[in-house]
This record gives structure tokens, sequence and C-alpha cells, in this order.
């Protein structure tokens, strides 16, 4: 059970049991990062093909195996092992195995990754498996789309379909108040935990 005094963020996907953990933490230079831990059971499907455009994400296989693909090459990080993808490249990761996956990792620099699953995860548990209510997702990936990309239909079809689909829910009252899925207001992230060893 978490103590009081290192509070953290945990989201999940109902659908495919995938499990997060989040805290941001300063490190010695200062900098914010996102510390992740968590979890996906056998034959699960993690995230589609995404691009993070700002933060650099490094981790380490607790127990089971990962299964990844990055900038179209498929690899396999067993117990003990560990996976980067860097900052910009185009990437996955998914639990073909027969054993739940358990792994940690970093985001740095912590930009906006944790207001981001949170808001994302929200409107994939709003809707059935594959079928997100599309007003929500497309509010999500657009207001992201600086600093993330998820690859579910293609980059220059989000960027005209996405203000359509936003615009004519907003017309719709779609996004009054704070009560819908990956609302911002209310997705505002993992919290500042601690601050790591301080540079000398």
């Amino acid at each position: 059970m978490m103590q009081a005094k290192e509070p953290a963020l945990t989201i999940e996907v109902k659908h495919t049991g995938e499990r997060l953990t989040l805290r941001r933490i300063r490190n010695a230079n200062g900098v914010e990062e996102l510390h992740l831990s968590g979890t996906l059971p056998p034959h699960r499907q993690g995230p589609p093909l995404h691009i993070h455009f700002a933060e650099d994400e490094h981790g380490e296989v607790i127990s089971g195996v990962l299964s990844a693909s990055l900038d179209g090459k498929t690899f396999r990080v067993e117990a003990g092992g560990r996976a980067r993808f860097p900052i910009g490249s185009t990437h996955r990761w998914w639990n073909d195995g027969d054993k739940e996956l358990v792994l940690q990792g970093v985001a740095t620099p912590a930009v906006d990754l944790d207001r981001y699953l949170q808001a994302l995860f929200e409107v994939l548990n709003a809707g059935p498996e594959r079928r997100p209510p599309m007003f929500y997702m497309a509010h999500v990936l657009h207001r992201h789309r600086h600093t993330q990309l998820a690859l579910v239909i293609p980059r220059p079809v989000q960027r005209v379909l996405f203000p359509i689909i936003i615009l004519l829910g907003s017309v719709l009252g779609k996004y009054r108040g704070t009560d819908w899925p990956g609302c911002p207001t209310r997705c505002a992230g993992a919290p500042l935990t601690s601050d790591g060893p301080q540079a000398e």
C-alpha cells in the first residue's frame, strides 16, 4: 500500500488490464522526470504505435517478457533487460508471453505524458473495447498533438478530421462542465512526490 508521503497516480485500461503507476520526481539537475511502473496481463496488447516528441523513455523489465517495435524493428526484452525509446521514435509494446509483464521506467523530461495517459485511459474506459468515444478521443489526441502522437489514423488525417469532430462536439455540448472523459481540468497528471539527490 502506498505511503501518504509518496503519492502517485494509478491508472488502468479495463479492457486490457494494462495498469500504470506514475510519479514525478525532480532529479539532481533539477529536471522533473516521470517515473512509471506498470503491469500487463499475458497475451495483451499495450499502447498502439505512437511517438513522444519531447520525452525520452527508458526502462527495465522486472518479470515476464516485453515484446516491442521500435522504428519498424521488433525485439524482445526478458526480465532484467532494458529498453530505450528515444525522443521522436515510432514505437509500441505488448505482452505475447504466458506470464504477467512487470516493468518500470522513466520518461525524461516530464512534459505531459502523465496528463495525456490519464486522459487517454479515461476515454478508453468510457467506451467498448476498440471503440472509444470519438468526441473525447479526438479532444485528447488533438490537444496533445505537439508532444504526443498516437498513430491510430495517419497524422495528416488527424490534423483535418479532429478539429471538425471537436467543433461538432462543442456544438453538441459534449465538453460542458468537467464530468466528461478526458477532461483536461480533471486530468492533472502525476504528483511531484519528492526530490532526488541534489546536484553538488
